[in-house]
């Protein structure tokens, strides 16, 4: 019996021996660098232990404006202190009498830290070169002069950018295939998610000094710098955003109080996004907590379109000799024809009526247009890009259908085929209520679209993707949207249209008539059917582009949800206008 018990007992050793040993062969050569579902690289938490290391930068790519400028890190020059100081004898009033400083205060600052930091944080000491240079001559262990990358708090344009964070569960989803550290940041929204693969860290670069089981430095072990192996990467998404004109679309939006909506500027020689302000601004500490804390790009997001739409209706009826010039209609009523108390403009002709915003007008021919063909409005609301998405797609690399802008959101004119014969549903979507829905970057290009003479692009917000070094890993060329286009006679005649906007004395455009650059546009005040206290919010629009003879540039601003009494856009389209139009004058003395 005894002897059967060992036997037993000397197995369970022996099983037990097998998996220790496998354990440890897991652990030691196996699964070195992905330990667990956690994906733990053991490898850099053993240097953890027995070292001491201030990251200087994450490795995460960036984001570049149109000129190059860094948006979303910045490089500071920072005098670096390892907290070993404290138990060393070393030149303390020298380093504090370079950087300029009491020596107290470094002093301090060792005492209290418990792992390297960079003097000044959270607003780091900002050293000049010849401070760096000073410091790293006096080759004293655990003080160094470098440059380190700090990512911004506040950026330009931060919807659009997007924003970053840890997410294992997201990002084994995303990439199971790659054995990454579950502390790998990705993006979650924006072009930070759209670009992800293409920022992801090949690893960071830092400072490692390697310290006794005292925190002590190790002598004879040099402080090392390490950095990825590839000198090409992280790389950087230039987009075209010009940081300039971005800020300055900033403070008007902020300056004018506009708490949901925002800008879009296009450059239309390009058909790129200059500036895109989205607001409510994102909350940082909260982001995902609710729907007010602004991670949602409203501009490329559907709005209700109100009165911009009937530039849709208005090239629809061109098209189908819906436009004649000595056709009048009433204007002192309403689409269901009751009287309009509000707005009683009496008889007026086509070019009147869009100048002017009358509902029955396009009430009329929206029902007209039907009555030739159900479908006449949803097509050419594609024509001028409104239903779809505009972004830039494609395909690239391993991508297929690649799109710079994950997040738009397609524009409809109609939810349903009922709602399409519908004498009601028809009239009310003729002048951009019902279910009309466009985003402000279509809304744009639509502008873009007409002042091109019905040439219909795709927007671009990143021209390219660039290697560490500045060459191009991988451009974003030009490229035309697909589907059907308004005719060059088509575009024309709307041209003329908005420019009549602005021109009449009784448009709804006519506070831009004295503008530095000519304006066509169309303005829309859409009902949202949500009330508070008896009160009725709006949606407030203005959609143009400018200069009228040459065009440059299609704006659009929007103020989403306000009183129709108040909250007008009027102010911010003109503001940004003569804005623009002086920031080209000082841009063309300069290159005099």
């Amino acid at each position: 019996m005894w002897r059967k018990r060992a036997v037993i007992w000397l197995m369970i050793c022996i099983t037990a021996i097998g998996l220790l040993i496998g354990r440890l062969v897991q652990v030691q050569l196996v699964s070195t660098e992905s330990f667990t579902k956690h994906r733990i690289n053991l490898l850099e938490a053993s240097v953890v232990q027995r070292s001491q290391q201030m990251i200087l930068d994450n490795g995460r790519g960036g984001f570049l404006d149109r000129n190059g400028e860094s948006l979303v890190h910045r490089k500071v020059p920072v005098l670096i202190l390892f907290p070993f100081l404290k138990n060393m004898d070393w030149d303390s009033e020298k380093v504090a009498e370079i950087v300029g400083v009491s020596k107290e205060s470094i002093q301090y600052r060792i005492r209290q830290a418990t792992e390297p930091f960079a003097y000044g944080e959270p607003k780091p000491l900002k050293l000049t070169d010849e401070q760096m240079e000073k410091i790293n001559a006096l080759e004293i262990p655990g003080v160094f002069a470098v440059e380190r990358k700090y990512s911004l708090l506040d950026f330009p344009a931060e919807q659009l950018i997007g924003i970053t964070g840890e997410n294992m569960s997201l990002l084994q989803k995303r990439y199971p295939e790659k054995e990454l550290s579950e502390k790998t940041i990705i993006g979650l929204t924006g072009l930070e998610k759209s670009f992800d693969e293409f920022l992801l860290p090949d690893g960071n670069s830092k400072l490692i000094y390697h310290v006794d089981a005292k925190g002590g430095p190790l002598f004879g072990i040099d402080v090392k710098y390490v950095e990825p192996a590839n000198p090409f990467y992280p790389v950087n998404i230039k987009t075209t955003i010009d940081k300039d004109i971005q800020q300055v679309a900033e403070e008007l939006v902020d300056q004018y109080k506009v708490n949901k909506g925002g800008v879009v500027l296009l450059d239309l020689e390009t058909n790129s996004v200059l500036a895109m302000v989205s607001r409510p601004k994102i909350n940082k500490a909260k982001p995902f907590n609710d729907d007010t804390n602004g991670v949602e790009n409203t501009m490329v997001t559907q709005q209700i379109l109100g009165s911009v739409f009937k530039t849709v209706v208005a090239g629809a009826a061109i098209d189908n000799g819906l436009d004649d010039p000595m056709r009048m209609y009433d204007c002192s009523i309403k689409i269901n024809g009751e009287p309009d108390l509000v707005y009683d403009h009496g008889m007026l002709n086509f070019s009147d009526s869009f100048a002017r915003s009358c509902n029955n007008t396009f009430g009329t021919l929206a029902k007209e247009l039907k009555d030739i063909d159900p479908n006449i409005l949803e097509e050419f609301a594609g024509k001028l890009s409104l239903v779809g998405t505009v972004g830039w797609s494609g395909d690239i690399y391993h991508f297929s259908d690649f799109k710079q802008i994950q997040d738009e959101q397609k524009g409809r004119v109609f939810l349903t085929e009922d709602a399409k014969k519908d004498q009601n549903y028809v009239a009310l979507s003729g002048i951009g209520q019902h279910e009309v829905r466009a985003t402000p970057l279509a809304v744009a290009n639509m502008m873009g679209t007409i002042a091109k003479g019905g040439i219909k692009e795709s927007v671009r917000v990143v021209s390219e993707v660039e290697y560490k070094n500045g060459s191009s890993l991988l451009p974003f060329e030009k490229m035309n949207l697909q589907g059907d286009s308004i005719s060059p006679y088509t575009a024309m005649k709307l041209q003329k249209l908005l420019r009549e906007v602005v021109l009449n004395e009784k448009g709804t455009g006519r506070w831009f008539k004295e503008l530095p650059y000519s304006v066509a546009g169309k303005s829309g005040t859409a009902e949202t059917g949500i009330y508070k206290d008896g009160k009725q919010f709006h949606n407030k629009w203005f959609a143009g582009y400018f200069p009228y003879e040459q065009p440059k540039y299609a704006l659009v601003t929007v103020n989403l949800g306000v009183y129709g009494d108040e909250g007008g856009v009027n102010g911010l389209f003109a503001d940004m206008v003569n804005r623009l139009y002086d920031m080209d004058q000082k841009e063309t003395v300069s290159k005099r």
